[in-house]
C-alpha cells in the first residue's frame, strides 16, 4: 500500500506548518506543490524561491562554501536520510499554475525544455520523481499533448537512472505521477490507456465533488458512492480503461467545505458564511469536531447547524476508516491526502492519516519498495552532490 500526501510550500508561512511536521513513518511518498511553468519558454521553475531552497532554519550555516542547498527541499532530502523508504516528488502545475501547460504542450521546442527542466530540478533537489498535476486538458487534442509529455519524461527519467547507474553502480527508481481527476467531463480528454504504460500510480483526487463556489446545492464534496459524482464510479471508468486497479490511489481531503444559509444537505445554499481557516468557505479538518453525521450509503460525512444554516462537507474518523477499508476491499493502491497542514498531530489518535494507515492494517502494510535515492552526482548543489550528511 502507497501513504502519499502533498506539502504546500505556503504552508510555512501563517499555517506554521514545517517539513518536520510531516507524519513521516505513515508515509511512502511525499508531493511537493507545487513548480509552475514559464509560458513562454517551457520551464518548470519554483514557485517560491525562499521557501523552497533559501530559508535557513537553526543549524544552518551562513559560511558555508559553494551553492548549497537550504530551504524545504534540504529538509525534505534530510527527511530521506531518516526514513529510507520515504519518496519525495515535485509536483508540478495544481490549480493555480495548471493554465501554463496548454501554451507549453502545444509547442514541441517548449515541452524538450519542460522535460529537461524539470530533470534538472530533479537533480538538484534530490528528489525521486515528478508528481504532474495539470487540471485539466480541455479537449482531446490537450489530452494527447499530455500523453507526449508523459511520454518524454518517462524516457528522461529511466535515461537519469541509467546515468546514475554508470557514475555510482547504483540505479535509482524515478517514479512519475499524476493528479487525476474524477468529473466525466475532464476524464473525456484523457488517453488513459495509452497514459498508464508511463506512471507508476494515479493520484486520485476523490474530493471537491462539491462547493459553494461551483456547486447550485449543498452535498457531499468526497463520497464514494452515489451521483452524480463519486470516487468509485471513476475508479470504475478508469479499471474500465485498462488502468491496473492497485495502480490507483484514493484521494482524501483534509479539509472541510463550508455551505451557508441552508436547510441542510441536497439543499439550496447561499455563500459560504464567511467561515475559513485561511480562505473563506474550507476549514482545515483539525478546526472541525471529529463527530459528524455518517452517510454509510454514500461513505461520507457532514456537519449541519439549524441554528446558524451551515453545512460543512468532510471526512470524520469514522469516514476516514470506512475509506481505508474501501481501499482494502476495492484492491486499490493505498490513500493520498490534500493536504498535510490539514491533518490533526502525526500521533494524534484522531488524525485522519494515522485512521486510515489503521484501517489498511497499520504501517506494516505500506509499500517496503527500494530505498529512496540519495545519490545525485549531477546535482547543481554542493551538499546534494556530494551527498553530505545534511
Amino acid at each position: 500500500m502507497k501513504s502519499v500526501i502533498y506539502f504546500c510550500n505556503w504552508a510555512i508561512y501563517d499555517r506554521n506548518h514545517f517539513v518536520p511536521d510531516l507524519p513521516a513513518a505513515n508515509l511512502t511518498h511525499v508531493l511537493y506543490a507545487f513548480a509552475d511553468i514559464d509560458p513562454d519558454t517551457g520551464t518548470v521553475k519554483l514557485s517560491d524561491s525562499w521557501a523552497d531552497v533559501e530559508k535557513h532554519y537553526d543549524g544552518d550555516r551562513w559560511d558555508e562554501a559553494g551553492s548549497n542547498l537550504y530551504g524545504n527541499f534540504k529538509k525534505l532530502f534530510r527527511l530521506k536520510q531518516q526514513n529510507r523508504r520515504l519518496k519525495v516528488l515535485l509536483s508540478i502545475g495544481g490549480w493555480t499554475y495548471s493554465p501554463h501547460f496548454a501554451p507549453m504542450a502545444a509547442d514541441p521546442n517548449k515541452r524538450a525544455v519542460f522535460v529537461s527542466s524539470a530533470l534538472k530540478l530533479l537533480n538538484d533537489l534530490g528528489l525521486d520523481g515528478l508528481d504532474i498535476d495539470w487540471e485539466f486538458p480541455k479537449n482531446l487534442g490537450e489530452g494527447e499533448q499530455y500523453l507526449q509529455i508523459l511520454h518524454d519524461l518517462r524516457v528522461a527519467l529511466d535515461q537519469n537512472s541509467r546515468d546514475i547507474l554508470s557514475l555510482t553502480g547504483y540505479q535509482p527508481k524515478f517514479y512519475l505521477t499524476i493528479a487525476a481527476p474524477c468529473g466525466a467531463e475532464n476524464l473525456a480528454n484523457l488517453l488513459i490507456p495509452q497514459m498508464d504504460q508511463y506512471l507508476d500510480f494515479w493520484n486520485l483526487m476523490a474530493y471537491d465533488f462539491a462547493g459553494p463556489a461551483w456547486a447550485t446545492r449543498t452535498g457531499h464534496q468526497a463520497n464514494i458512492y452515489g451521483d452524480p459524482i463519486s470516487a468509485d464510479s471513476a475508479i470504475n471508468h478508469y479499471v474500465q480503461q485498462g488502468v491496473p486497479v492497485q495502480k490507483i490511489i484514493l484521494g482524501m481531503p483534509l479539509y472541510g467545505r463550508v455551505f451557508g444559509n441552508t436547510d441542510g444537505l441536497n439543499m439550496p445554499f447561499n455563500g459560504h458564511g464567511d467561515r475559513g481557516s485561511w480562505e473563506a468557505g474550507v476549514l482545515d479538518n483539525k478546526a472541525l469536531s471529529t463527530m459528524a453525521t455518517m452517510d454509510y450509503t454514500a461513505i461520507a460525512s457532514y456537519s449541519y447547524d439549524p441554528i446558524s444554516r451551515t453545512l460543512i462537507t468532510y471526512d470524520t474518523p469514522e469516514c476516514a476508516a470506512l475509506k481505508g477499508k474501501y481501499i482494502v476491499n476495492k484492491g486499490l493502491g493505498g490513500a493520498m491526502w490534500w493536504e498535510s497542514s490539514g491533518d490533526r498531530p502525526a500521533d494524534a489518535e484522531d488524525s485522519i492519516v494515522n485512521t486510515v494507515i489503521n484501517a489498511i492494517g497499520g504501517r506494516r502494510q505500506l509499500d517496503q519498495e527500494a530505498e529512496n535515492n540519495l545519490f545525485y552526482p549531477n546535482s547543481g548543489y554542493v551538499n546534494i552532490r556530494e551527498n553530505r550528511a545534511l
